[in-house]
């Protein structure tokens, strides 16, 4: 029997729990989910990703997939692409269905002509997709079956010189035009429904701004549908019509985009939507997140799954599951028992943690150095050809001094030299020029996947005990190891696991641990919540701001988020092609840009309500730096001189404090001797 929803529902946000027969001849939504389930074994022990999820997609929308990591998010948009793997196979029950037909119940010839006839999928990572041995334009070719096509498809998601890419492998270009090359793959056939998941996770600002302006012109120009999976609020709202957020693989609230950013019914909404990083936040005080873990899909707790957490819980929350029903403030849908929006806490029980409630302590800066970098610069040799190399330099006469307690946020696109120079003050890369004095001490340094920094089959108490070889005493090291776990939220049980048993957060609070159990002078970050969750990010972010205060480090934190650079940061380094091109104070940097590179970052921060600021261009290879100011063909400001006069980094009129590598900036020590004349 063909499923539809009635009249009203369609015109709502939500399908009702009731959901009727369609009529003879009725037209086939792109998506229409019910009652979908799917369990997997592992060691046979039951994993219930998805508990009874409906939802539809309607023709031209762009629907959000909302939640944190383990919320069912992946495995329902694999379900629709009738790709879920597995051995023994899932357990799936109910209907997945893709324009009329059910994903999950077909067979396997139908499943693949409806992947071929009637959808796309573009998933995180494209070098996991694309294939490197071939050419972009022979992979196009093969799904658009000939090269004006694939060049015409390329110009659609907006690649330049088009007929250039298509002589060129994956590996030669950007993590952007990868992501773009999978966007032309996934509309080569005009499908009804692109299913994209995560697209936009790990990526510049500028970067996540083009694939998202991209997503809306498939949808207005292809005429398609998109379903994109996000665990960004603020990716969502920039280009989402219809949000569903997904928890604990149930449907907790779903409706218009607008309507459920702007008055949420369903407290995990809320907090998720309370964790968000702003570029206002108060730098003072602690980032809201949600208390606890999401629950493990081995072991869901009876009745709601968001009960443990949930600041508002009831005694019926943790026996009976919640039911989908009108939302309180909006035309969309909410599981949840709580009569009225949820707002403020309730007394006495976790959940959100106010903003205003905790305060960090002050910084401790000191006039003392820890880490001097002169004239810096690295170059590597990478292969021109089949028997010559070529020199990129990845670091270009680098100046920067950080002071005993001074956090710096380093910031820029990929490619602009932020981990290159991270690597180099750990002593990981040897400097090819210039100078790097640490009179303070050898700095620690946190990865952005820590679990791939964590010996895997090691315990967490032996790899911290690493770090303690001069304690003496195996009881000293384990006293130490527990009250370093305690530093950092985690119970002393966490010295007995490895680093497979471990969630990602805890993973991340473990390598901070390692880090600070002998606290050194420097701690150096490298994207530690670039894919984190929101609520997560705000977690780690709220342990390293405490963390560097209680134990006066010095923090270098190299990250693209302009919000967190903020958050996290006395001054924030803006680099661009290995050079740094302004500096500052992160108020002053962020609430008044002077170089126009970083007037563009800030213009590509998703701000819900706005369409997505495309940067024009892309960033010049370090292979072949343009001369004078490397921004300038990017530049919307630039002048005659920009191509002939490279800018020095120098401090500026507006304040002594802020250094800018621009020719539109007057130097201080020029407007002082103007205003003399």
């Amino acid at each position: 029997m063909l499923l539809t929803f009635s009249r009203q529902q369609r015109n709502g946000s939500l399908p009702d729990p009731a959901i009727t027969a369609a009529p003879p001849g009725g037209e086939a939504l792109p998506v229409r989910v019910t009652d979908l389930s799917v369990t997997f074994q592992r060691r046979g022990v039951p994993v219930r990703a998805l508990r009874g999820v409906s939802l539809e997609v309607k023709p031209r929308e762009i629907l959000a997939l909302v939640g944190e990591s383990g919320s069912g998010k992946s495995v329902l948009g694999l379900t629709l692409l009738g790709l879920l793997g597995g051995s023994p196979a899932p357990e799936v029950g109910g209907r997945a269905e893709v324009c009329g037909i059910d994903m999950v119940s077909a067979m396997p010839s139908e499943r693949k002509r409806a992947r071929r006839d009637h959808m796309g999928a573009v998933f995180q990572d494209p070098m996991t997709s694309l294939n490197p041995t071939m050419k972009i334009g022979n992979q196009l070719r093969e799904v658009a079956g000939s090269s004006r096509e694939a060049i015409r498809l390329l110009e659609l998601v907006g690649v330049p010189d088009p007929a250039r890419r298509m002589s060129v492998y994956p590996h030669q270009l950007s993590g952007g035009l990868r992501q773009r090359v999978m966007l032309a793959m996934a509309v080569a056939g005009k499908p009804d429904l692109v299913i994209a998941d995560e697209p936009t996770t790990a990526l510049d600002v500028t970067v996540q701004a083009q694939v998202l302006s991209v997503l809306q012109d498939l949808r207005d120009e292809v005429g398609c549908s998109i379903m994109l999976i996000t665990h960004d609020f603020g990716v969502a709202s920039q280009v989402a019509d219809r949000i569903a957020v997904l928890y604990g693989g149930r449907l907790a609230e779903y409706g218009g985009m607008g309507e459920v950013t702007a008055s949420p019914s369903h407290p995990y909404t809320a907090g998720l939507l309370n964790s968000r990083l702003e570029l206002d936040l108060p730098r003072d005080r602690h980032i809201a997140t949600l208390a606890g873990e999401p629950p493990d899909p081995r072991d869901h707790p009876p009745g709601c799954a968001f009960a443990p957490r949930c600041p508002h819980r009831m005694d019926v929350c943790s026996e009976t599951v919640p039911q989908a029903r009108g939302a309180h403030s909006h035309d969309g849908s909410v599981a949840c028992f709580l009569d009225g929006p949820p707002t403020g806490s309730a007394s006495g029980l976790p959940g959100a943690v106010s903003a205003e409630a905790k305060v960090f302590q002050a910084a401790k800066v000191t006039e003392e150095t820890v880490v001097s970098l002169a004239g810096v610069g690295k170059d590597f040799q990478v292969a021109a050809g089949m028997f010559s190399k070529t020199r990129l330099a990845a670091l270009r006469d680098v100046h920067l001094d950080v002071k005993a307690g001074e956090s710096i946020a380093i910031v820029g696109e990929s490619g602009s030299g932020k981990s290159t120079l991270l690597r180099t003050v750990a002593g990981l890369l040897p400097p090819d020029r210039g100078s790097i004095d640490l009179p303070a001490g050898k700095p620690q340094m946190v990865f952005q996947d820590a679990r791939a920094s964590l010996t895997p089959w090691r315990t967490v108490g032996d790899i911290l005990s690493d770090r303690l070889r001069d304690v003496p005493g195996k009881a000293g090291r384990q006293r130490r190891v527990q009250d370093a776990l305690a530093q950092v939220g985690l119970p002393g049980e966490v010295a007995n696991a490895k680093a497979g048993q471990l969630s990602g957060g805890q993973c991340q609070r473990v390598a901070f641990a390692r880090s600070v159990i002998v606290p050194p002078p420097l701690l150096l970050c490298d994207e530690p919540t670039s894919a984190l969750d929101a609520s997560l990010a705000g977690v780690v972010l709220n342990l390293l701001q405490r963390l560097r205060r209680e134990y006066g480090m010095a923090v270098m934190f190299v990250t693209h988020d302009l919000a967190v650079a903020r958050f996290i940061a006395d001054r924030i380094v803006v680099m661009y092609l290995g050079e740094v091109v302004e500096s500052g104070p992160a108020d002053e940097v962020v609430g008044h840009p002077l170089h126009p590179y970083t007037k563009a970052l800030l213009r590509s921060v998703p701000k819900a309500g706005e369409p997505p600021f495309r940067l024009p261009g892309e960033p010049a290879s370090a292979l072949a730096v343009p001369t004078g100011c490397a921004f300038h063909p990017r530049c919307s400001a630039r002048e005659e001189s920009c191509d002939r006069r490279k800018p020095d980094l120098q401090p500026v009129a507006v304040s002594i404090s802020r250094k800018v590598a621009c020719v539109k900036e007057p130097a201080a020590g020029a407007a002082l001797a103007l205003e003399a004349v």
